[in-house]
């Protein structure tokens, strides 16, 4: 008897933190060109945000279009932060040290005025284990 209650119990939990995985899929559009790729990072609190990311991605661009897929994302609040690395060297271009020279963008279209988006912006929620499409434009 102890086992099949062990057994269920793990059942049961292994359903609720199923539920609590998530998936994103992010496409960024409107990019100048095919050359080079397109890097993307996954911020999961606004301490984090643009400093640490809780996961990345480089993808290849195809049809001017880049298309990611963070998966076991648990509940929580995000942004998401991009740039079409052109050279492909792996860095953001910055002119004079603070102007982006390559093309950004961030979630929900989060504008840059005078400096980065911001946390509130580009912010998002995901839960109950759904799957979340953003939609970016360069």
């Amino acid at each position: 008897m102890q086992t099949f209650i062990t057994y269920v119990t793990l059942f049961f939990t292994g359903l609720v933190l199923q539920a609590q995985v998530n998936t994103i899929e992010l496409t960024v559009t409107n990019l100048d060109s095919n050359d080079g790729v397109v890097l993307a990072g996954l911020y999961d609190s606004e301490a984090n945000w643009l400093n640490k990311r809780l996961q990345g991605a480089i993808v290849k661009i195809e049809n001017k279009r880049a298309t990611f897929t963070f998966k076991d994302v648990p509940d929580g609040v995000y942004a998401i932060s991009t740039f079409h690395d052109e050279d492909n060297d792996g860095k953001l271009k910055m002119i004079m040290g603070f102007y982006p020279g390559e093309d950004t963008a961030s979630s929900n279209n989060a504008p840059a005025r005078f400096g980065p988006p911001t946390w509130e912006d580009a912010k998002f929620e995901v839960k109950n284990g759904v799957l979340i499409k953003q939609l970016i434009s360069m």
